[in-house]
């Protein structure tokens, strides 16, 4: 039975774009119904959010995407104006609830589940300022003294707190890591983010659609290209437009050489945290010279403004191709050769093997996605199961491993790096001829979504637009949201000094997550 034959009633709408996506308007039995079948059949929650659309006459808006095995389905419901609530989905989907958190801070829009501390609020808004709200203009700041976040507390003999951040020691953003630990053993880790959460919704209110893309490609630096390229998605979903192949062809350029440039980065890291400094050093200079390669022939080293509403803002002559072609061999040749040296590497892989290990059954229960699920035995890759095009006619091969530790995580790394440099290579002597951008300005439609497997799983943007198309409302979900808490529960039994490693090795979002 599908969430189509559970809420025989509503009324479903397919959404244009490339991937399969009905969209439809629910109550909240509704609501919780096609949620709950979702989950039994295997389901997850992609994303969870609400808008603000009072001055429509909708009150507030909540809206989840959820996916089966091949489709999605993005359900709005109606909270009311006066007490906006609505049915939570912690119970079926345990990512909720930190959505369900963040969705109160923003819209001030209730689940009535148990867990009301604050997730984004620290000390920035009263409690009465809900800063997603179209009417929320607040410009005195708040005075400090809020309460202290009231951590979970582990009791017994012997058990001690170790508070880890917010401020690390280094060049990264905040977040706060709270150890329950006997002796050097975590016997719990809570996390807590948002705290330079950077309003970009609010602030795509104020931006037109075709403007919004810049912004959207700079909220996670590492992800540029992903965030970019589902932002692009949502907005030529809105307006209909057709993107030429050849700009297809060159954005799954884009999206692999952002995959290479993070995973080669995260290995150096990963040997730095294990005491391999030759390792450090020789994935940092691998990775230099790529990311060299995107200023030169991208524009960018970051691939910032590469991918755009209706294509690309790049293209490659032939030289270009041979250029990049040859890279990919020198690249492939010398990865190797480290991959060699770590995996003989004795003091290295004690660190690695049996080290931050989850398992299969618990990354589904939370929903796991991206590289940390498959370095899990989950074979979910948007590349393979929905592939879009180029994708279509590349055979992407997922890269599993089912052990679930650091080792698997770095395992993984590797097989992508070489996969992404096979696709490449394909995409060098397949690409097509013509043009590489349309017009595309996102009028027309109500709503649009964009979904790519970036390198750390999907980013999905959603875009609503009211019918007066006098406003809209741009969501944008990192993967990092439903991976945190594998976090959590991958260091239990593990050691304090294996923290950092184990934490390298999902390496997950702190942009991603204080949008």
């Amino acid at each position: 039975m599908s969430p189509i034959d559970v809420a025989r009633a509503v009324r479903w709408t397919r959404l244009p774009g490339p991937l399969p996506i009905d969209h439809g308007s629910v109550d909240s039995a509704q609501w919780r119904a096609i949620c709950a079948q979702c989950r039994a059949e295997g389901g997850r929650l992609a994303a969870l959010w609400g808008s603000d659309e009072r001055a429509a006459g909708q009150g507030f808006l909540v809206h989840a995407i959820v996916a089966s095995a091949q489709r999605r389905f993005w359900i709005t419901l109606g909270a009311g104006d006066a007490d906006p609530r609505f049915p939570g989905l912690g119970d079926l989907f345990p990512v909720a609830s930190r959505l369900e958190r963040a969705l109160f801070d923003l819209l001030g829009v209730s689940s009535g589940a148990p867990d009301t501390r604050p997730w984004l609020r620290h000390e920035a808004w009263g409690p009465a300022d809900f800063p997603l709200r179209r009417d929320f203009a607040r410009a005195d700041p708040m005075a400090p003294g809020a309460p202290p976040y009231p951590f979970v507390a582990v009791r017994g003999a012997g058990v001690h707190e170790i508070g880890v951040g917010p401020i690390h020691a280094g060049i990264i953003e905040p977040g706060h890591f709270r150890f329950s630990v006997v002796g050097d053993e975590i016997l719990r880790l809570e996390e807590r983010f948002g705290y330079t959460h950077k309003g970009a919704a609010k602030r795509f209110e104020a931006m037109g659609l075709v403007d919004g893309a810049r912004l959207a490609g700079r909220l996670c630096a590492d992800s540029s290209a992903a965030y970019a390229g589902a932002y692009a998605m949502a907005v030529e979903a809105l307006s209909g437009c057709t993107v030429p192949p050849r700009a297809l062809w060159l954005r799954a350029l884009a999206w692999e050489r952002e995959r290479i440039a993070n995973h080669l980065g995260d290995l150096g890291a990963l040997c730095q945290d294990g005491g391999l400094a030759f390792g450090h050093t020789q994935f940092g200079l691998l990775k230099e010279r790529w990311l060299q390669t995107h200023d030169r022939l991208f524009g960018h080293r970051y691939l910032m403004d590469a991918v755009i509403p209706g294509g690309v803002a790049y293209d490659l002559d032939a030289a270009a191709c041979r250029s990049l072609d040859a890279e990919c061999a020198s690249i492939l040749e010398t990865t190797r050769r480290l991959q060699d040296i770590v995996d003989d590497h004795a003091g290295l892989q004690e660190r690695f093997l049996e080290t931050g290990r989850i398992d299969e059954a618990r990354v589904r229960a939370l929903g796991g996605l991206g590289l940390a699920a498959r370095a899990s035995g989950i074979a979910c890759d948007l590349r393979v199961n929905t592939p879009l095009p180029p994708y279509d006619r590349l055979q992407t091969r997922i890269a599993v491993r089912p052990q679930g530790d650091v080792a698997a995580r770095v395992g993984v790394r590797f097989d992508e790096i070489y996969e992404s440099l096979r696709l490449i290579r394909e995409v060098l002597a397949q690409l097509p001829g013509g043009p590489v951008r349309v017009p595309c300005d996102g009028h027309g439609g109500l709503f649009g979504v964009g979904i790519v497997e970036g390198w750390r799983g999907e980013v999905l943007v959603a875009i609503t637009r009211s019918p007066s198309a006098a406003a809209h409302h741009v969501h944008i979900h990192d993967p990092s949201w439903q991976n945190w808490p594998l976090l959590e529960h991958a260091v239990l039994g593990d050691l304090v000094p294996d923290f950092p490693l184990i934490n390298k090795s999902f390496n997950l979002a702190y942009s991603g997550h204080d949008l």
